[in-house]
């Protein structure tokens, strides 16, 4: 069992670094077309799942969410109707829908990636390689447990 006291300072360092980060950049999307759940949505359906490069499930999104899937429904609602993304009915999960980027969600997306990618990487340079490394190391043991 770890130290405890060393643990909380770990943990609030943790916490409020992510934090300051996540402050810094979300300025991306102050002049943006997007709204920040907008291009996490995009980014999980550019991506794609099982194969499906811009298409994805409603329910992969909502893993990839930190909000409710009532939430996300609704806030992919609101995509389809900005012409973002399609939804249909998955036809290996009646209960389920796939989400699809349009064109113009691609463009969209694709265009504040590439500024949104430059500024997480300018915020994280203070970290060398190696560093970056033992930190996605270690945040990734955080969440398996």
């Amino acid at each position: 069992m770890p130290d405890r006291r060393l643990a909380i300072e770990a943990w609030e360092n943790l916490f409020r670094a992510q934090h300051e980060v996540f402050e810094d950049i979300k300025r991306d999307f102050a002049d943006s077309s997007l709204q920040q759940g907008e291009y996490d949505v995009l980014l999980t359906v550019v991506r794609g799942t099982e194969g499906t490069e811009g298409t994805a499930r409603l329910r992969d999104i909502t893993e990839n969410m930190l909000i409710s899937q009532p939430s996300v429904s609704r806030l992919v609602d609101k995509m389809v109707t900005r012409g973002l993304v399609t939804k249909c009915s998955d036809p290996e999960d009646g209960r389920g829908s796939l989400v699809t980027a349009t064109e113009e969600g691609v463009r969209t997306f694709r265009t504040l990636a590439v500024e949104h990618g430059r500024h997480i990487a300018e915020r994280m340079s203070a970290l060398t390689n190696d560093e970056l490394r033992t930190l996605t190391a270690l945040t990734q043991k955080l969440r398996e447990d």
